[in-house]
């Protein structure tokens, strides 16, 4: 099947379906994040219980991050030295930043940069790679760390979202990080 859609100028995807899928994702993407933010601050029981939410005392990141007590995971010490009340919020301004940026569909540069980073950390400490896991090579923080890759790419925040309005701010069109 050939789509012979001409591409507007801007437009990455050419087909109208094509944008409206990828707009789909990006939200699907954001949300996952940002119920993540939710749900770790409120103790919404998916799967962060009540007693165990930030707004009671609990520590996200270092729950996480102390997770990776099993010594046959390679970046044990490494993770747990991170394990502090400062890991907690940048732990949590990202999942909110990440999220909001990328449901609303701006940002889409500097969400992908920190989510990246924000998945390859969890994804070295949670060792998936290590034998006895169910694939030890990609995990869903890989997979979600490539599609924030793909929406920044492909400017999928102009589509069902505010990307083209962002865009065309000042402090955005001088510094292409913003975008």
């Amino acid at each position: 099947m050939s789509d012979k859609t001409p591409r507007a100028a801007g437009q990455t995807v050419a087909s109208a379906p094509g944008r409206f899928v990828l707009a789909l994702l990006r939200i699907s993407v954001g949300f996952v994040f940002l119920w993540a933010f939710l749900d770790k601050t409120f103790g919404l029981g998916f799967p962060t219980s009540s007693q165990r939410a930030w707004i009671h005392g609990g520590g996200p990141a270092r729950g996480y991050l102390l997770g990776a007590l099993d010594v046959t995971k390679p970046f044990t010490p490494f993770f747990q030295s991170l394990a502090t009340p400062l890991a907690d919020w940048l732990f949590m301004s990202g999942l909110l930043f990440v999220g909001a940026a990328t449901v609303l569909g701006v940002a889409s540069r500097l969400a992908a940069l920190a989510g990246v980073v924000m998945m390859v950390m969890m994804y070295l400490a949670e060792g998936t790679f290590v034998v006895g896991s169910a694939n030890p090579v990609v995990d869903s923080h890989l997979v979600y760390a490539l599609v924030l890759v793909l929406v920044a790419l492909l400017g999928a925040g102009d589509t069902l979202g505010l990307g083209k309005w962002w865009k065309r701010l000042g402090p955005v069109k001088r510094v292409p990080l913003l975008v």
